[in-house]
């Protein structure tokens, strides 16, 4: 039947390293003909990079299947709940300019009545306040759950705003203390290949070498299997995304200060400003491009922000960390016995927060079908890497999507409009939904990263016109009228039985520490 894949080989800790390690012993079965064992290596001349971070909904189908309770994660991870992103002053850039996009879906209904009854009836209203309940709960600082519901449930739909570093130290105790993965501290020196091209070992500094069947490249921007070994090539895709470079700093913050529920992301002349709460600071990162913005004018943008939402603090006392990156992906992800996971697969610029995602969708396209032998790692290669050029695809139409509707007056946002900067598949998309909303129809893959509703958040957010009713009829237009009516009601419960984020992790952190002075 062919020579097993049952070795694995982790090089690369970080979130990528360590989730994807934690999600395959998780996940593996013990009582299997030959069980899989996991390996990571981490080189202790490498620091990670950590800084703020956003996540999707589905870590905490990740978390969950790891098993890792959700309080253990918050608690660890200076972590705090995040219901989606608000996005001020990237239509105009005027007073009153700004949108929410968050992770509970419109009410229900074809997208064409939906967005007919909003128009019909809103009048004025933005698209978010209008159709989900959600953007109440987000205005008032709202936790997305009550602490007696069980882990990973809510009222609803939520994900995360952590500590980067804290998560890859939570992942890795939780990996190598109760899942049984081998953690070796050493450095790569080289990689051995097999006479048919496949990586046979990785040559360690004082561990000498370490062999597996499938190898997984967690080593970030060096990726040193995929790029420096095999040599597959990246696919830039700067010309579609600008940015390029981002300063981040940590402000710290009140103990009874409030907890957003979303990132806001700040535009400004040539990029856009992240700001990230959680319970003891907040993570603000400038991101600019630099062919339209020099490292001197956005530091003066970014002590600008942060002398308006911090005027207490004092910023001449923060360190401020210099990042550089790149808007591009691999030519191919999956390459003989070794596959990319993070940002050795590719990086997109921070906006939305796809990082942790993909990682994420990586790995469970990874063992939703785990290749059984060798043999087989070929058809498996080749389908990973068609979803996920997919993917990939439409996550750079998705963030200039957020760029290509704006009418700000700047070289920069200007530039962003120019045609031959937009994927010719948005400008197409963007030709049609003149006359309809976005709807599955344009998205079909079974698992979009960004569905539907995504794009009808972002596009009426960023004031796009709502288009004309159509000659062909649907049957939910009286079911969407209904439904809009009661949103504001949903509203006023929500806000009537839920915390606020600080009032919940607060009280979580309290009885925490209650329970370890009783023990």
């Amino acid at each position: 039947m062919g020579q097993p894949v049952s070795d694995i080989v982790i090089v690369g800790g970080g979130t990528a390293g360590w989730l994807a390690a934690c999600l395959i012993a998780a996940r593996a079965d013990p009582k299997a003909r030959q069980p899989i064992t996991v390996t990571l290596i981490e080189s202790p001349d490498v620091a990670t990079i950590g800084v703020g971070e956003g996540t999707w909904p589905t870590m905490r189908r990740t978390l969950q299947r790891i098993g890792i309770s959700e309080t253990e994660f918050l608690l660890a991870c200076d972590a705090s709940f995040k219901q989606g992103s608000r996005f001020v002053g990237w239509r105009d850039g005027g007073a009153d300019d700004a949108y929410l996009h968050p992770f509970g879906p419109p009410i229900d209904g074809d997208p064409r009545d939906v967005v007919s009854a909003w128009r019909d009836l809103a009048g004025l209203d933005r698209f978010a306040d209008t159709v989900t309940a959600q953007a109440q709960a987000c205005a008032r600082d709202l936790a997305p759950r009550a602490r007696a519901m069980p882990d990973y449930t809510g009222a609803l739909n939520y994900a995360y705003h952590l500590d980067a570093g804290k998560l890859a130290a939570l992942l890795m105790r939780h990996a190598t203390e109760r899942l049984g993965v081998r953690h070796v501290r050493d450095h790569v020196v080289t990689v051995e290949a097999r006479a048919d091209g496949d990586i046979a070992a990785v040559a360690t500094r004082d561990h000498g070498a370490i062999d597996g069947d499938l190898f997984l490249d967690c080593t970030g921007h060096a990726a040193l299997l995929i790029g420096q070994h095999y040599g597959v090539g990246l696919i830039d895709r700067g010309g579609e995304l600008f940015n390029d470079a981002a300063l981040a700093v940590q402000v710290p913050v009140a103990r009874d200060s409030a907890i957003a529920s979303q990132t806001n992301a700040t535009a400004h002349a040539a990029g856009w400003i992240w700001d990230i709460g959680l319970p003891t600071r907040r993570g603000v990162g400038c991101v600019y491009s630099s062919a339209h913005m020099s490292d001197a004018e956005a530091r003066m943008t970014l002590d600008a922000y942060l002398r308006r939402s911090a005027p207490d603090t004092a910023i001449d006392q923060l360190s401020i960390r210099q990042l550089r990156f790149r808007s591009a992906h691999r030519e191919t992800f999956w390459h003989r016995n070794c596959l990319a996971i993070g940002q050795a697969a590719g990086f997109l610029e921070p906006l939305e927060a796809s990082a942790i995602v993909m990682i994420e969708l990586s790995l469970e396209a990874l063992l939703d079908g785990f290749p059984a032998t060798r043999a087989v790692l070929p058809i498996h290669a080749a389908r990973f890497n068609t979803l996920f050029r997919y993917r990939w695809d439409r996550i750079v139409e998705f963030l200039k999507l957020h760029y290509v509707l704006s009418v700000r007056d700047d070289p920069y946002w200007r530039d962003h409009r120019n045609a031959a900067s937009i994927p010719p598949r948005l400008a197409d998309l963007l030709a049609l939904w003149q006359h309809q909303p976005p709807s599955r129809a344009d998205l079909f893959a079974a698992e979009e990263v960004f569905p539907a509703a995504s794009y009808l958040y972002v596009l009426y957010g960023m004031g796009f016109p709502a288009p004309p009713d159509g000659v062909i009829s649907s049957d939910t237009r009286a079911q969407a009228t209904a439904a809009l009516r009661q949103v504001s009601q949903r509203g006023r419960a929500l806000a009537a039985s839920l915390p606020t984020n600080r009032a919940y992790l607060d009280a979580l952190r309290a009885h925490h520490a209650k329970l370890e002075t009783a023990a």
